[in-house]
């Protein structure tokens, strides 16, 4: 982790930035003896931690974490310990050492530092992995194009093409039924023939061997049928 220390005191830098040496998942990147000094540093760099003394010259730590947009992570360091409270009103801030720091101290709040990474990388994966369940992209003239699988009324098979029809628009792609197949929901698409398939929720009428979806009449297979009906909600 990349890691900026922000203290008026010249000993305190050198000692936090010991400490941090010694510890080989930190990188020291920048020491600033005053919250303006950081905050220029912080506007054109980014860094995972920050090591914070609460008491500095016309600007606490707190004066500074409300200043900065999207703060890192941050270990407030203090003399004083009547600010614990307070400080854990501000969710950028991991932990909370008190002067003199001891090693041991020191590495504790560099755990919690990473279980908060871990945390917050466990959350952006899970909202990652949300979206992409409702979606997925197409490459049309070197743009990818997003379409929500709600949206797709069928996806028929043309040679070394598959045409995606949607509610709104219709998109030719170069793949094959099998890949998309792949990608599409289960419980939503069904392959109904060997070069059709239709999203179930979006059918009108089923007549003999085909289904209408929106104005396309589509071909039922023999062997797809018995599938498709146990798909249905039939009274």
């Amino acid at each position: 982790m990349n890691c900026i220390v922000i203290d008026d005191e010249e000993m305190a830098r050198a000692i936090i930035g010991q400490m941090i040496e010694n510890t080989p998942e930190l990188k020291l990147v920048q020491e600033c003896s005053n919250a303006m000094q950081a905050i220029k540093y912080l506007n054109q760099h980014q860094v995972d931690l920050i090591f914070l003394d609460i008491h500095m010259p016309d600007f606490t730590g707190f004066d500074f974490i409300q200043t900065i947009k999207n703060p890192p992570k941050v270990i407030l360091v203090t003399s004083d310990k009547n600010f614990a409270i307070e400080a854990f009103e501000y969710e950028c801030i991991v932990d909370y050492l008190v002067k003199p720091i001891t090693e041991d101290r020191f590495q504790k709040a560099i755990q919690k530092a990473h279980a908060k990474q871990l945390t917050v990388a466990t959350s952006l994966n899970k909202m990652v992995a949300e979206d992409n369940a409702n979606e997925f992209y197409i490459n049309i003239d070197r743009r990818l194009i997003k379409i929500e699988f709600s949206a797709v009324n069928i996806v028929e098979a043309k040679g070394d093409y598959i045409h995606i029809k949607t509610e709104g628009k219709n998109y030719v792609v170069h793949s094959t039924l099998k890949k998309i197949e792949d990608k599409l929901p289960k419980d939503l698409f069904l392959k109904v023939h060997r070069s059709f398939i239709i999203n179930t929720k979006k059918i009108i009428d089923i007549e003999d061997n085909s289904v209408l979806i929106g104005k396309d009449v589509i071909p039922v297979s023999r062997a797809n049928r018995p599938e498709l009906m146990k798909r249905l909600n039939l009274l």
